[in-house]
């Protein structure tokens, strides 16, 4: 099928206007109009409804919004794989969740541009259930998660046990031990068990938030207490924009690379898995 038809339809899907989509592509209305035509002969549907004032997805256009995605990464994927083979390196696509990009692996990145040349990066955002089917699939090389999946196929590797310690915007509350403002970040029941244990059983958090990185900027800004990745505050707590609260507990959150059970590039992963520090005995 032809990639740019397939990103025509997601200019079109995303503006939900022949004329807009045709100005972000650089292209004439008609043009655009002709490649959705195209496409939906090819696929033997109609994508759009066109019977009201605004165009609309149809169930048919709705479902082909992710496979128009797929086909057009895994694309990608096989160009940047080919130019790597003719220069003689190897390419590795990695999937990880938004907040673990955030509290392990930039660093990491970092060091496999310093040890190891020969290797090309294609990194994505992912949610845990679609990591872990596109690593089944041969899509993703590496994907990186809280919770490894107990599957016979896949290989599952704890490479960090993530501190987390809570940290606060007001040396006030470092010494009279309350926290106004509480913050909670979901990372994982288990971590929000001891969370409650330690608040004496109850939830005192005012905001509830899904991402360390939003939470950081939020606190800077507005002031407040949270559990957050030590790497990711302990310059701050250098520069006294953050305090810690070194009579709460410190807990601990593992992350898991998985990959697949003797996969072709099994012996590159594991090589750049080590690259990773060394967890220290104990952290769980």
């Amino acid at each position: 099928m032809n990639n740019q038809l397939l990103r025509t339809f997601l200019e079109v899907s995303e503006t939900l206007h022949f004329r807009i989509a045709g100005e972000n592509l650089s292209l004439t209305q008609s043009a655009v109009s002709a490649r959705i035509k195209q496409l939906e002969v090819e696929l033997s549907v109609s994508l759009f409804d066109r019977t009201h004032k605004q165009l609309k997805l149809t169930a048919e256009g709705h479902r082909l919004i992710k496979h128009a995605n797929d086909m057009l990464d895994m694309w990608q994927k096989t160009k940047q794989d080919i130019s790597m083979a003719k220069q003689d390196s190897s390419q590795l696509v990695i999937g990880a969740m938004m907040s673990i990009w955030d509290i392990a692996l930039h660093a990491w990145m970092q060091k496999i541009h310093r040890n190891i040349e020969d290797v090309g990066l294609y990194t994505r955002i992912y949610n845990p259930l679609e990591l872990r089917s596109d690593v089944l699939n041969r899509k993703v090389d590496i994907g990186f998660l809280f919770e490894p999946p107990i599957v016979d196929l896949l290989v599952s590797r704890r490479v960090a046990s993530i501190p987390l310690h809570l940290v606060t915007t007001s040396k006030l509350s470092v010494t009279s031990q309350r926290y106004p403002n509480i913050v909670s970040v979901d990372y994982g029941e288990s971590i929000n068990e001891e969370y409650r244990k330690f608040f004496g059983g109850k939830n005192l958090a005012k905001h509830h938030m899904s991402q360390p990185n939003i939470t950081l900027d939020y606190i800077l800004e507005a002031g407040g207490s949270a559990y957050l990745p030590k790497p990711m505050t302990f310059p701050l707590i250098q520069q006294k924009q953050l305090f810690e609260v070194e009579s709460a507990p410190v807990f601990y959150r593992d992350i898991y690379a998985i990959y697949l059970a003797k996969g072709q590039k099994q012996e590159l992963i594991e090589q750049i898995l080590d690259l990773f520090p060394v967890i220290k005995a104990g952290q769980a």
